[in-house]
């Protein structure tokens, strides 16, 4: 066998077609600076786009699952099959805008204990804006943290090599020898929540993880969108009630049960009736009871 390649950048696509071919393309900009390999995980699209995009991109590895296994399970798909020392699972509706990646090589290699890192992050829309610059740590009882700089006006105040509780979903490298300790990402949750708990194995299993602000990823996401859905409302409730079953003991535990199921959960229905949003009331009223059905 052959010298494994730096990095085996993972992502899943589902019905995103064109934002995969961006930031396939945008792949370029690092050729030539380490050895990477690319996988990219069709996870259950409603038309085969992994066909589309092995025509397209035969230099790339393409899987297809029939069915849609959400977050953590399409990425696993990708972690599998990767060979390379480090692994970093990328949103496929990001842009990587310049070489600056090489230094997250960097950093890892000369950090040993750094099990994972992610860059720093910018919106695409406001252009230079901050999504991720470092998390706070959850708290105990009411998980609740805030994402450090989002939405400030990145001017350089973020540039800072510093520890962070969690990973970031949309851009977090890997060791792979951390992986190894730490296993893969639970795919009980589905949506939302996984790199969290993920972040939690990772440092449970001895490991540090940082943010460095020198490598940059541009996300399509907007910070102005309205992103406030069913959807969104039943991953979040059920699974913040998931991750203290999974990350939490005894009566702390119990009292973040307390605290989701009588208080957070019922403010939040309330808040939507008054919007008159009967539909996001049913789905964290669907998201505790499925949580007890887990």
């Amino acid at each position: 066998m052959g010298t494994p390649p730096d990095i085996s950048f993972v992502t899943v696509n589902y019905n995103g077609l064109e934002h995969t071919r961006a930031l396939l393309n945008s792949l370029k900009v690092i050729e030539g600076l380490f050895t990477f390999e690319v996988i990219v995980v069709d996870n259950g699209s409603s038309e085969n786009q992994a066909e589309i995009l092995a025509l397209e991109y035969p230099n790339h590895i393409v899987i297809r699952s029939d069915i849609n296994l959400g977050f953590a399970g399409g990425n696993n798909i990708g972690i599998r099959r990767s060979s390379a020392r480090y692994i970093m699972l990328i949103n496929n509706d990001t842009i990587i805008p310049d070489g600056s990646l090489k230094e997250l090589i960097s950093f890892m290699d000369s950090n040993p204990q750094a099990g994972g890192v992610s860059p720093r992050i910018q919106f695409m829309n406001p252009p230079g804006s901050v999504q991720f610059a470092g998390y706070t740590q959850l708290t105990r009882i009411t998980l609740r943290n805030s994402i450090i700089g989002y939405s400030e006006t990145d001017k350089g105040q973020f540039m800072t090599v510093t520890e962070t509780p969690y990973l970031h979903g949309a851009a977090m490298l890997v060791k792979r020898e951390a992986i190894e300790k730490a296993g893969l990402m639970c795919e009980d949750y589905f949506l939302y929540y996984e790199e969290l708990d993920w972040s939690m194995r990772l440092t449970e299993s001895g490991y540090k993880l940082w943010y460095v602000p020198q490598a940059l990823v541009i996300h399509k996401e907007s910070m102005s969108t309205g992103n406030d859905t069913p959807l969104k409302r039943y991953y979040m409730t059920r699974n913040r009630l998931l991750f203290a079953k999974r990350n939490r003991k005894g009566t702390v535990r119990i009292l973040s049960y307390i605290y989701q199921t009588a208080v957070a959960c019922p403010k939040d229905i309330l808040i939507a009736l008054l919007r008159r949003r009967v539909d996001l009331a049913k789905a964290i009223c669907t998201g505790v009871n499925d949580f007890k059905k887990m």
